[in-house]
Formats: C-alpha cells, sequence, structure tokens
C-alpha cells in the first residue's frame, strides 16, 4: 500500500508537481511515474499494480525522487552562489 505523503508546506505541492514533471521531461506530473516506468521497462499500469514487485515499484520512485532532490541540491547551490555575488 503506497502511502501519501503531504508535503510539510502546503502551498510547495505544485512547486514539487512541477519539479517532478520536469525530472521526467513530460507536461503532466501525474504522468511522470509512468515515463519512467517506460524508460526502465517496468509493465506499470493505470489503475491497479498489485503485480508489480517491491523492487520495481522502488526503481520508478527512486528514480524520480533521486532526480527532485539532484535537482532540488543544484537550485540550492545556484541560490547560494547568486546571493554571494550580490
Amino acid at each position: 500500500m503506497s502511502r501519501r505523503r503531504r508535503p510539510l508546506v502546503p502551498n510547495a505541492r505544485s512547486g514539487l508537481d512541477a519539479l517532478k514533471a520536469q525530472v521526467a521531461q513530460v507536461a503532466d506530473p501525474n504522468q511522470a511515474k509512468f515515463e519512467v516506468a517506460q524508460e526502465l521497462h517496468v509493465p506499470l499500469q493505470h489503475g491497479y499494480n498489485g503485480q508489480l514487485s517491491s523492487h520495481d515499484a522502488g526503481r520508478i520512485g527512486g528514480r524520480l525522487g533521486g532526480g527532485m532532490v539532484k535537482e532540488m541540491v543544484k537550485m540550492g547551490r545556484q541560490a547560494m552562489q547568486n546571493k554571494h555575488l550580490h
């Protein structure tokens, strides 16, 4: 069963969704996991995915989450550099 986590800052949801779409290189954040699954050759379907192994589900989430963290670190570094330049 998946856990629905809410962001600590409720207004951050739209920004996180935009980042997820950017990382997966799709326009719709709801399509991000399907795009990643296709790249990894994981048979993810809309609706119930009880046949999906934990390993494959983790590969999808790991690719998305890891990409989002990398991008946020990059954005943070850039913000720090810009702050030191001004």
